[in-house]
């Protein structure tokens, strides 16, 4: 069964999926991100390194600037171990926390003050496509 976006709405960690499985999956994020003037990004992921990783090739994919590390966080510094990462395209900045017992993937929410039935959260998709 091909994945699509609904398929994954609700699951606790994103599928394996092969690489014309993620440019399929991949290219209707896209459309439906289209509709949309700014988005929340979650990213759960075993290291802040992977997660970074993750919204710099979100970033990039998308034509975003650079989201930088919100002022008032602490860079995580010191054993690795599964991270958060909250990031808001509409204030430009994320952050990161250790969070144990989390899944893996991304949720992406696009925000839409033109097309409200725009709006809507998807995922979790797989760190290879943005990783």
């Amino acid at each position: 069964m091909a994945e699509t976006l609904a398929s994954l709405r609700g699951l606790r960690t994103a599928p394996r999926l092969d690489e014309q499985a993620t440019a399929a999956l991949l290219e209707e994020l896209l459309q439906k991100m289209a509709l949309c003037e700014w988005f929340t990004v979650g990213v759960m992921a075993p290291t802040a390194a992977a997660a970074v990783a993750a919204l710099r090739r979100l970033e990039q994919i998308c034509g975003w600037p650079t989201l930088e590390l919100d002022p008032g966080a602490t860079a995580l510094e010191g054993p690795e171990g599964p991270v958060f990462l909250k990031a808001n395209q509409n204030n430009g900045r994320y952050q990161l926390r250790l969070e144990q017992g989390l899944g893996e993937g991304v949720l992406i929410t696009g925000h839409s003050l033109v097309d409200p039935a725009a709006q809507d959260t998807w995922g979790p998709l797989p760190l290879q496509c943005f990783g």
